[in-house]
């Protein structure tokens, strides 16, 4: 994104930089679009997003063709998602208010969250008190995922497996 002819770097770009080089271990699967790779905070588990690539300021600078690809790779993740997780529904946003790149937030939501959260926005949450994520600890989830969005013909093959170059000099 480029405000007063400055290059504005985000931790989007910078996601999506590690995942294209296997360095970014929360990266589930390639989709046509971007990159699904789940969320540094679990404030419920299973929280996606979805990183496009390359990394675009908002969904209004795509075209239509692109933008319908995006938003379609979207709610696939979802419906992976869905499927993986038991889910009772997805919540979607997009919103790019802090991190102006475009990415979409795929936020499963449960039947046992806390009364007073279950029927709340996501933003109600404690993120600061949510689970980290742990690519050990999500290993299993991240399979389940990336075989539903296989059976949809969704992902596409990566260069490296996610996080197989994790420390390793930049390409």
């Amino acid at each position: 994104m480029k405000t007063q002819d400055t290059e504005v770097e985000t931790v989007i770009h910078r996601r999506v930089a590690a995942a294209r080089d296997g360095r970014e271990p929360a990266v589930i699967a390639r989709l046509g679009s971007g990159w699904a790779l789940f969320a540094q905070q679990q404030f419920v588990r299973g929280y996606c997003l979805l990183l496009p690539d390359p990394v675009v300021p908002q969904l209004n600078v795509l075209s239509a063709e692109a933008r319908s690809h995006y938003l379609q790779d979207m709610a696939r993740l979802g419906d992976a998602v869905l499927r993986a997780t038991n889910a009772v529904r997805i919540n979607y946003a997009i919103l790019g208010n802090q991190e102006p790149a475009l990415h979409a937030h795929v936020m499963p939501r449960f039947a046992d969250e806390a009364d007073e959260l279950r029927t709340q926005h996501p933003w109600a949450y404690d993120w600061l008190a949510a689970t980290p994520y742990e690519p050990a600890a999500f290993e299993e989830l991240a399979e389940a995922i990336r075989r539903e969005l296989t059976r949809m013909g969704v992902s596409r093959p990566m260069r490296y497996a996610p996080g197989e170059r994790v420390g390793q000099p930049v390409t």
